[in-house]
């Protein structure tokens, strides 16, 4: 009998329960992506008509930056995720969907969101710790610092050091690591250029190690 192969299931072209291929397929639907990226636009288009000054007063009360970790308000590791500066513009809002819808439909909604997570969290705290270590700023402590890259830099790396073959994982891993690192050797680079890095390392190990990645 002819056979399918899905994530975590092996399905025929006929016997089973009539239906559960599609459903599989829908299961494996990147719906979780879609819907994060759909609260990320409707919140920085709800924000855009506010003056200025109010809507920079919104975005740094949500950031991770370190006088807000600082002063216990540890909910802004979760707020931060779901604010950008501005919308995304269509190429970087596909972006964004293409590789976390890509993950899913690989891995799953929960260890996406998990990689997501890590990357995200991980990235945000080693970057506070960094800051405190090296006596920012004041400005640098109150930056606004919000959106998706760092969870995003998590499962571009844990996606490239997953991939079944040896060379193509050092050539996607070389691939990420060159876009994540050319940043930080130029003029005018900025401590969420180093979070990009701190969170693309924690998805290569994530992936390397097959946390969150594999069943």
């Amino acid at each position: 009998m002819p056979t399918f192969d899905l994530p975590g299931r092996r399905l025929g072209t006929s016997g089973g329960r009539p239906g559960a291929r599609p459903l599989a397929l829908a299961r494996r639907a990147p719906w979780a992506s879609s819907a994060y990226v759909a609260a990320v636009q409707s919140g920085a288009y709800a924000l855009r008509p506010l003056p200025e000054a109010d809507r920079q007063a919104v975005l740094r009360a949500h950031s991770t930056n370190v006088d807000n970790l600082r002063a216990g308000r540890w909910h802004t590791l979760l707020t931060s995720a779901f604010l950008v500066e501005e919308p995304l513009d269509p190429a970087h809002g596909a972006i964004l969907l293409g590789i976390l819808g890509g993950a899913e439909t690989v891995w799953g909604s929960r260890r996406t969101a998990a990689v997501f997570a890590f990357g995200h969290l991980g990235a945000s705290l080693l970057v506070y710790g960094g800051l405190r270590a090296t006596d920012a700023s004041k400005e640098t402590r109150s930056a606004v610092d919000v959106g998706a890259s760092y969870g995003l830099n998590a499962v571009l790396g844990a996606a490239a050091a997953s991939l079944p073959h040896r060379a193509a994982r050092a050539v996607a891993a070389a691939g990420v690591l060159g876009l994540v690192v050319r940043p930080l050797v130029r003029e005018g680079r900025t401590f969420t250029d180093a979070g990009h890095l701190a969170a693309l390392l924690l998805g290569l190990g994530a992936g390397h190690k097959g946390a969150f990645t594999r069943g």
